[in-house]
């Protein structure tokens, strides 16, 4: 449990008492007692903890309290999700037989179950009357921010003391003084993690000799975790007036106007941390009566923060570049600010910098400590040390953490379980953002505001709110803009090491494991089967167990040896390990919500008893190529929501029942049964419930009959919007012209959402396609391949996001485009070059297009029927748009025309092979012919191997 966060493991008792009522479960009167007897109790502390968790900062007796409090918790939810996890299982096996056995009869186990509520609540009473002592405040409602104490900051600094930011403030001079801004005011952001030296650059700018006479009012507000608006107001106005003000904030607005209407003014809010917009336009609006030319700098650690107060975008700060870090090291650790003549100091200090990471408050702590220590011995000391271990031995959070600590603060207390639990991960580690989104739902950590939100959708709107924050860096975008791997800075990555404490610890070869404490364990090393003999302890409570994901090796050990102790895992990540079989008794961990079997290839079947861990949300069988089907009680499993079975070549069939899983938000392949085993697998229809699939979906296997088009037509896909990516592929074999083939429409009734951006049809054996690709508007990528009876493709050219359209082995394919003539396209005849300027200006050809992919189309001749009627107007043509820069055409023999190229610079790959008769035009009336077999590549900037006649 991460630090300041009880307040959250506090509500989760809560919710699973609530739900025991909830669910109309019989239980004994005295069972009934004692649950609401625990949730008076627990109601009680949790009233108290955001004031407790506060105050913990500067109490060991306090933090003591609370460590004690999150055992007793821990262990509350334990019980209660087991208790919870039993309801369940009745449910389920009441719609299977309604006959249980004695341990799922509720009557039968309620009397335990009682004894072991009451022996919670008793010593949750006595912690709670502990608290007493301390006289907490009470709240219910957590803050935007917690207070962390004091931190006023100021206005002046010496220049000379700035090393490093002469750039950065000669950037926001420019914007201070750009005379093409149109608005009055305008606000420029200084962003960046702490420690980075926001303020200090806004001081040097406050205080540069120009901008004292550029501007008639220049006033400095430290704002800080309180933003309220009066106090802001009160403090401008005690600047302007030198007088202390006491008004009501009506008189205060009056006044503030009064001062600065007509005025040029500069203001800086320093360390603004405020994300409620309409208090922000509250402010902004008494702000407003300044006149052109003024400006406001805000300084702050959260990009959310810039863009809610409306500021124009601009670069996060940045660490120093090494050689200003160097000279910034150099000054404050050595004797006078000069460098000495020892290479092993200057070596050493080189690394210890390096661990800084151009964070100039970083730099400064640690050269300073450094400045202070006299030997050599005591510099390798540093040079190894974790920044962590530099608090310890000062006893107290160094400047270092205390800044970046005051981000992590500022997070309630649902986003900080998340941060902390990434100290799993090793340093400079790329986060696959599904996986964490993934890990953090297995802990419980995301919370659903209503059922008809998705788990991912508000698990990565926890991500966004980190990244803002500059928890998280160094992102990774796929082609769809969506975030799909981060990494943390390696201050983070220390702050997140401090508030996880003893709960979460990565081994690695040269640590010791430190005790029943840990819940949250990883392996970062090549080999930990050295490392395992921790988990024979009994009384392990171990939570997470994390090996592949972050390189660790298990060795020969078994899988059973690993789980026979560990009965509260809810993550187990088992990847990469070389397993041949899952033990049966993986069933027994009633409590797992993630499992990861992944690349594991010689796993051939599952146990079944992987259909008891009813509370599994996700399951990854990635590349477990061996795998030859699925457990068939998989439909059990109601609380799944993440199903990859990517790349399981080998598995035949869906097990029956798969539509039960209405919680399903991932399903990367589904393989169509075969015809002889409809009986045992679930047919395409399955997919008709599940509404919440997104991501991809790999359809396989489907057959061209017309039971085949029946299950189609019952998929809903038309209403699954958070579908990015669908591929189908058809069964290969097909007795053409014997059998009837209903492609056509099975094709018709796969529709899917508009939204669907990436599309990929492979063996269908239709005529045509559906005339529904022209309202899938948000398409970027469309693939058509082995689709060997295709003669006609539906209008392609006016989708405004087609990024990459990719043609290959069409072998009945003449032409792309079903018009008749060019003068179809821009919708009447065009005469002259001017008028089809005019028209192609209102219905764009292929606006967004960057790379065209045509191959083995041995029928194919041109993309319009009757476009060798231009060739003496060949201006007349569509061209390509300029953003087309891969252009490959094969083995496609009688192909004649294509549109017009932009201009060959435009180019970055051009690539012609096995198309004697092709001629490609661009609009400057250049001719690109083939001579020989192949043209070759164009790559920019290199000389073109082409022929222009």
């Amino acid at each position: 449990m991460a630090e300041g966060a009880l307040f959250d493991l506090a509500g989760n008792v809560l919710q699973l008492l609530g739900s025991i009522i909830v669910d109309e479960v019989k239980l004994a009167s005295s069972v009934e007692t004692e649950i609401e007897n625990l949730t008076t109790t627990v109601s009680t502390v949790r009233a108290v903890l955001l004031d407790a968790e506060k105050q913990s900062s500067h109490s060991h007796q306090i933090k003591d309290w609370l460590s004690k409090l999150k055992d007793v918790l821990h262990d509350a939810d334990d019980l209660l999700d087991d208790f919870s996890t039993k309801v369940m299982r009745r449910k389920v096996m009441t719609k299977k037989v309604r006959l249980f056995s004695s341990c799922s009869n509720p009557l039968a186990f309620s009397p335990k179950m009682g004894h072991e509520i009451k022996a919670i609540r008793e010593k949750l009473n006595a912690i709670a009357k502990d608290k007493e002592a301390f006289y907490f405040s009470q709240s219910l409602v957590e803050p935007q921010v917690m207070s962390s104490g004091d931190r006023e900051t100021y206005s002046f600094v010496l220049e000379d003391e700035v090393i490093g930011r002469e750039d950065d403030k000669k950037e926001i001079m420019e914007r201070l003084f750009d005379d093409n801004v149109v608005e009055n005011i305008s606000i420029i952001p200084i962003v960046g993690i702490g420690g980075l030296g926001k303020t200090t650059l806004a001081q040097l700018v406050y205080n540069d000799k120009y901008v004292q006479t550029k501007f008639e009012i220049k006033l400095w507000v430290c704002v800080s975790d309180i933003f309220d608006v009066q106090r802001i107001v009160k403090e401008i106005l005690k600047q302007l007036t030198k007088e202390k003000q006491e008004e009501s904030l009506e008189m205060l607005q009056n006044q503030l106007r009064e001062k600065l209407n007509g005025k040029r003014y500069l203001l800086v809010l320093d360390d603004l941390w405020n994300e409620n917009s309409n208090k922000w336009l509250l402010l902004r609006n008494l702000l407003m009566g300044g006149v052109r030319g003024s400006r406001i700098i805000v300084t702050t650690r959260s990009e959310r923060v810039a863009s809610i107060i409306g500021a124009a975008p601009s670069p996060a700060l940045r660490g120093l570049p090494e050689e200003k870090a160097w000279s910034l090291f150099v000054k404050v650790a050595f004797e006078q600010g000069k460098l000495q003549e020892n290479e092993v100091r200057i070596s050493l200090g080189k690394e210890i910098m390096g661990k800084c990471a151009g964070v100039p408050l970083a730099i400064r702590t640690i050269a300073s400590l450094l400045s202070t220590k006299a030997s050599e011995n005591d510099w390798r000391y540093f040079r190894s040390c974790l920044l962590l271990e530099i608090t310890q031995e000062e006893e107290k959070e160094n400047d270092i953490l205390s800044a970046l600590k005051l981000s992590y603060d500022h997070l309630p207390s649902y986003l900080k379980q998340c941060f902390a639990y990434c100290r799993l991960f090793p340093k400079d580690y790329k986060i696959p953002v599904m996986t964490l989104i993934n890990l953090w739902a297995a802990q419980g950590f995301i919370k659903l505001s209503n059922s008809k939100r998705r788990v991912e959708d508000v698990g990565r709107e926890y991500f966004m709110v980190l990244l803002w924050r500059c928890f998280f860096q160094d992102v990774q975008k796929d082609e769809y803009d969506n975030i799909s791997y981060c990494k943390m800075h390696d201050l983070m990555h220390d702050l997140a090491t401090l508030v996880a404490g003893m709960e979460s610890t990565m081994l690695t070869s040269r640590d010791e494991y430190n005790g029943k404490k840990v819940r949250h364990v990883s392996f970062d090393i090549e080999d930990s089967s050295g490392k395992l003999s921790i988990f024979d302890n009994e009384g392990m409570k171990i939570r997470t167990i994390l090996v592949a994901s972050v390189g660790g090796k298990l060795g020969n050990l078994t899988c059973d040896a690993l789980i026979s102790n560990l009965n509260y895992l809810r993550t187990l990540d088992l990847s990469r390990l070389g397993l041949h079989v899952v033990p049966h008794s993986i069933g027994e961990l009633n409590h797992l919500r993630y499992l990861d079997l992944s690349l594991n290839e010689h796993i051939v079947v599952l146990p079944n008893s992987i259909t008891k861990l009813l509370n599994l949300q996700t399951l990854k069988l990635y590349s477990c190529s061996s795998l030859k089907e699925l457990p068939r009680g998989l439909k059990e499993l109601v609380n799944l929501r993440h199903l990859d079975v990517s790349y399981c070549g080998k598995l035949t069939h869906m097990p029956l029942g798969l539509g039960h899983l209405i919680s399903l938000e991932i399903l990367t392949r589904f393989i169509v049964r075969e015809e002889d085993s409809k009986a045992s697998s679930g047919g395409l229809s399955e997919l008709k419930k599940l509404s919440n699939l997104g991501g991809s979906l790999f359809i396989t296997n489907l057959g061209h009959g017309e039971d085949d088009m029946v299950e189609c037509k019952a998929t809903n896909m038309k209403q699954k919007q958070h579908l990015q990516e669908l591929e189908i592929w058809w069964d290969e074999k097909w007795d053409d012209g014997e059998t009837k083939c209903y492609d056509d429409m099975s094709l018709e009734g796969l529709q899917p959402h508009p939204n669907l951006k990436w599309l990929k049809l492979s063996y269908y054996m239709g005529v045509r396609i559906p005339s529904w690709i022209s309202s899938i508007t948000n398409l970027v990528h469309f693939n058509l391949s082995h689709n060997k009876r295709l003669q006609h493709l539906p209008p392609l050219n006016q989708l405004p996001f087609l990024k990459v359209l990719s043609l290959g082995l069409m072998e009945a394919l003449e032409y792309i485009s079903d018009e008749e003539s060019v003068s179809n396209i821009w919708g009447a005849s065009s005469s002259s070059s001017s008028s089809s300027s005019s028209s192609s200006s209102k219905t764009p050809f292929f606006p967004s297009l960057a790379s065209l992919y045509i191959g083995d189309c041995p029928k194919l001749k041109g993309w319009w029927r009757n476009s060798n009627d231009y060739d003496d107007n060949h201006l007349l043509l569509p061209s390509f748009p300029p953003s087309l820069s891969t252009l490959r055409i094969w083995h496609s023999f009688n192909l004649t025309s294509m549109p017009l190229i932009h201009n060959l610079t435009s180019l970055k790959e051009l690539d012609i092979r096995g198309c004697p008769l092709l001629r490609l035009r661009t609009k400057q009336g250049e001719i690109i012919r083939q001579k020989e077999t192949t043209i070759g590549i164009i790559n920019s900037g290199m000389h073109l191997p082409i022929y222009l006649l």
